[in-house]
C-alpha cells in the first residue's frame, strides 16, 4: 500500500529530481524520492546494529558452531 503526500523541498532539489528523471536515472520523482528514504531507513537500522555491536560485542551463541564449522570445511 502506499500513500500520497506533499512535501517541499528547496528548488534545487527538485532541479535534481528533474534532471535525474530526465536523463534517465529515475522513473519518476516519487521512485527517486523513495529509494532516498528507503537508503536512510537501512542506514539508521545500521547505526542501531552498530550501537548494540557496541554495547553487548560480536560474541554469540553460534561462535562454537562456526569454529567448528570452519575447522571441518571441505572445498
Amino acid at each position: 500500500m502506499t500513500t500520497q503526500i506533499a512535501v517541499r523541498l528547496p528548488d534545487q532539489m527538485v532541479a535534481f529530481l528533474d534532471a535525474s528523471v530526465a536523463d534517465g536515472k529515475a522513473p519518476s520523482r516519487a521512485a527517486l524520492v523513495a529509494t532516498a528514504v528507503e537508503r536512510l531507513m537501512r542506514w539508521q537500522a545500521a547505526v542501531g546494529d552498530a550501537d548494540i555491536l557496541r554495547e553487548v560485542g560480536a560474541a554469540d551463541d553460534l561462535d562454537d558452531l562456526v569454529a567448528w564449522s570452519v575447522a571441518h570445511a571441505t572445498l
